[in-house]
């Protein structure tokens, strides 16, 4: 009844804001934030894994959406879309007693695009260069909503951390309810997209939208200087930044890859086919998306099926695409002999037997030969000889590298994110080694 209450008096202290210059609305929000820098052992913050996991972070999404007049209600109970079927989708939950209580999706750049890319134009935040993530399916159990930011907080520093230092993310996105975005602009520093809101949001049921950025490399800077002062309750820098919780659970992996696919062929199939519609409802180019991501002859069985011929011709001209299940960020050292400088720092985020993909610390010379050192991951290392040919066009600080002669450790690596389907997979990548 209390917490009830005081949910209430705070509701009535928000509407009030409403009246005060953004300046100082937006402050005072800030100084209404409440975080728990030392939560109960009984909340855990993990990556969805498992199919009751999945299930219960769809039923909560679904409840939640319904409510809120995101959507109508559907048979299964669940709210499973499209891009929860990608690899490149990871689920956040947070438990609290063993049940799940909150659950947030990061959706990666995919052969699909964003879902809100069908009402706001991103462009401008692609060129600025780095990563992108939308921050999609967000639900907090109805109790737990009226006691402040018991669970939201510390799911929302699972978001950040889970985007900074595993997903290799530098943007996220976002397109929320109007009524939403006070929190998004005022707390996390969100800035809006110049497109006016939109009207009738599809993807929520009709519902209106308003699109939303913030850059998570200037982010700490924009912390520091409006939270550092604070409370440690209410010091979202210091909470963000500096404080490590034991209540974050993260995935045990032995590459170094940014994301973290779960969907198993028995996964999909009952996700997507047997609970839901959503492969039945896919477009012809949707479902041959689908065949170019999972391109594995496990999953075949199970997505949806295309049309006589649909995509022939694009094969057998080459232009079919395999997309990746896997994206990494191994970190290394280039050795050039004869360069001024000698060593480079640099990291791998794409990679074949053949060559891989690098950013670099600074210019790095071209037609050059070397070696290179690279960490695949906690206890696997690499020597190659390479050549560096020249920069990747889509961002300067990038490069195409040549593998010159593949060591055993770099065609077991490459081998396994090819054949891998979920990241659990990559844990006995010799049974990948060709």
């Amino acid at each position: 009844m209390y917490n009830r209450l005081l949910w209430y008096y705070r509701q009535i202290a928000r509407r009030a804001t409403t009246l005060l210059p953004r300046r100082v609305r937006f402050a005072v929000f800030r100084n209404m934030i409440k975080c728990d820098v030392s939560p109960p052992e009984k909340l855990v913050l993990k990556v969805a894994e498992t199919q009751e996991e999945l299930e219960d972070c769809f039923c909560l999404l679904h409840d939640a959406y319904v409510r809120a007049g995101f959507m109508k209600p559907d048979p299964s109970g669940m709210r499973a879309t499209i891009y929860h079927a990608l690899p490149t989708t990871t689920t956040l939950l947070a438990k609290y007693d063993g049940k799940i209580v909150g659950t947030i999706s990061l959706i990666r750049d995919n052969p699909l695009g964003f879902p809100m890319q069908k009402i706001f134009n991103i462009e401008k935040i692609r060129r600025a260069g780095g990563n992108i993530a939308e921050v999609s399916a967000l639900a907090i159990e109805r109790r737990f909503q009226a006691k402040g930011g018991i669970i939201l907080f510390p799911l929302m520093k699972f978001m950040y951390e889970y985007s900074t230092k595993f997903f290799d993310t530098q943007h996220l996105v976002i397109a929320v309810n109007p009524r939403h975005i006070g929190f998004y602009e005022s707390i996390l520093f969100f800035q809006r997209l110049k497109q006016n809101p939109v009207e009738h949001y599809d993807f929520v049921n009709g519902a209106p939208a308003v699109g939303a950025h913030v850059d998570l490399k200037t982010a700490p800077g924009i912390y520091k200087r409006y939270y550092n002062r604070k409370l440690p309750s209410k010091n979202l820098f210091s909470y963000f930044i500096d404080l490590r919780l034991p209540n974050i659970v993260y995935p045990d992996k032995r590459f170094y890859t940014t994301n973290d696919p779960v969907m198993t062929p028995e996964l999909l199939d009952y996700f997507f086919n047997k609970r839901t519609h959503v492969f039945a409802d896919l477009n012809d180019e949707q479902r041959l998306r689908f065949h170019e991501i999972y391109d594995l002859n496990a999953y075949q069985a199970v997505l949806p099926v295309l049309p006589p011929g649909y995509g022939k011709e694009r094969s057998n001209s080459g232009q079919i695409l395999r997309h990746q299940r896997f994206s990494v960020i191994c970190p290394g050292e280039l050795v050039l002999a004869g360069t001024a400088q000698g060593r480079y720092r640099i990291q791998v985020v794409e990679c074949s037997v053949n060559g891989f993909r690098a950013r670099a610390d600074c210019a790095l010379p071209l037609a050059q030969e070397g070696i290179a050192h690279i960490d695949l991951g906690r206890a696997d290392r690499s020597t190659i000889r390479v050549r560096v040919l020249r920069k990747a066009h889509s961002n300067g600080k990038t490069y195409v590298v040549k593998v010159e002669e593949p060591d055993l450790a770099w065609r077991k690596f490459v081998n396994a994110l090819h054949k891998a389907s979920i990241h659990s997979d990559l844990d006995d990548a010799t049974r990948f080694l060709e």
